[in-house]
């Protein structure tokens, strides 16, 4: 079964890429060929290789943590489209630790993650309150705690000026002791934003896989997952299950938030926090990314670094006038493809196991 699922996902990949470049034949077939070989690797074909690939590094960690957030609540039977603002809640807490947080010293980059996933926690309580008490779908109430997310962080922020730099309308810089460190890696990957941040989330992809298949907890969660009412005949206790299910995935998003938010970046300024009425787009990414790698903590990390890949490349796509949107709708052919792919072998499945009985 892991075999089957590796290999519709690898198709998928394939018929995705396949119907991006036909898209980008019709829209322009002179630079279709070249943009394509661009997405696919040539970005990286230069003198630059190393602090690009350093990027790419380090751009996948948020990736992984916003992936295992939403594939986490998939193996629970829940559907995290609140990652995004659990992500901006733990944006938020990490820099405010980021600014206000001197007194902790070299410790501070430290507390302000732990701040970050407790606020991520927090956000995806709420959903996970609401789902176990009130049987309200957790789509619905994250959906609105996304935007509840954005609106009440730009106001706590454009109402602080030790936060707010009223000039650019972004977040002021963090202090020193609380960007995450660097390490040997900047050794390595020169002038790149890399940092510790994709240790760490691979080091929760490994904690996240340990819970779910290891112990009798994520046991307890999965069975709640796959039929909530049928785990409560048996004695779980399914609405503590969903209650955790929900905070565990937003301390999640908001551990991302802070990788993202609290990284040197390549010049050594931070990544400051523009303050706009527009969701940030990660934890969307992170539905992705879960889906491709079917809700498996490894699978995610693999489909984290893909999708990271094909979105630089099309970064760099655009050197050549083609607009950046055709990745999205390359991920998009990917992730239907991917969901026909399971339908159809589901399908096959029940059809076989019946004798090839309709």
């Amino acid at each position: 079964m892991k075999n089957q699922a590796f290999l519709s996902s690898v198709v998928a990949i394939i018929l995705g890429l396949l119907f991006g470049l036909l898209i980008m034949i019709i829209a322009n077939p002179f630079t279709a060929i070249p943009g394509f070989f661009t997405m696919i690797g040539g970005w990286l074909m230069n003198a630059e290789f190393l602090r690009r690939f350093g990027d790419l590094i380090f751009l996948t960690g948020p990736l992984i943590l916003t992936g295992l957030s939403v594939g986490f609540a998939f193996k629970t039977g829940l559907f995290n489209i609140g990652a995004t603002g659990q992500y901006t809640m733990g944006m938020f807490a990490g820099v405010w630790v980021g600014i206000y947080g001197d007194t902790f010293g070299p410790l501070q980059w430290v507390v302000a993650f732990i701040a970050a996933m407790v606020a991520g926690g927090i956000w995806g309580l709420i959903p996970g309150l609401l789902k176990a008490k009130f049987n309200v779908h957790e789509v619905i109430s994250s959906i609105m705690l996304n935007y509840i997310a954005m609106y009440t962080i730009n106001m706590w922020i454009q109402g602080d000026a030790n936060l707010f730099n009223i000039a650019f309308s972004k977040t002021k810089a963090i202090d020193l002791n609380a960007y995450i460190p660097t390490t040997f890696l900047r050794e390595i990957f020169s002038r790149s934003a890399i940092d510790l941040g994709i240790i760490l989330a691979i080091g929760f992809s490994i904690l996240i896989y340990f819970i779910l298949y290891k112990t009798g907890f994520g046991f307890e969660l999965q069975t709640v997952g796959n039929n909530r009412y049928a785990a409560k005949y048996s004695g779980i206790k399914e609405d503590q299950s969903l209650i955790l299910s929900m905070v565990i995935a937003g301390a999640l998003a908001g551990a991302a938030g802070a990788l993202y938010f609290l990284a040197k970046g390549s010049i050594n300024s931070g990544n400051q926090y523009s303050v706009g009425n527009e969701l940030l787009t990660a934890g969307f990414d992170g539905i992705a990314v879960a889906l491709l790698g079917q809700s498996h903590p490894f699978g995610i990390v693999l489909s984290a670094f893909f999708i990271s890949f094909i979105q630089r490349g099309g970064y760099f796509m655009q050197t050549l006038g083609i607009k950046v949107e055709i990745i999205d709708v390359i991920i998009a052919a990917i992730i239907y493809t991917s969901a026909m792919a399971m339908l159809v072998k589901d399908t096959l499945l029940k059809y076989f196991k019946k004798g090839g009985k309709k």
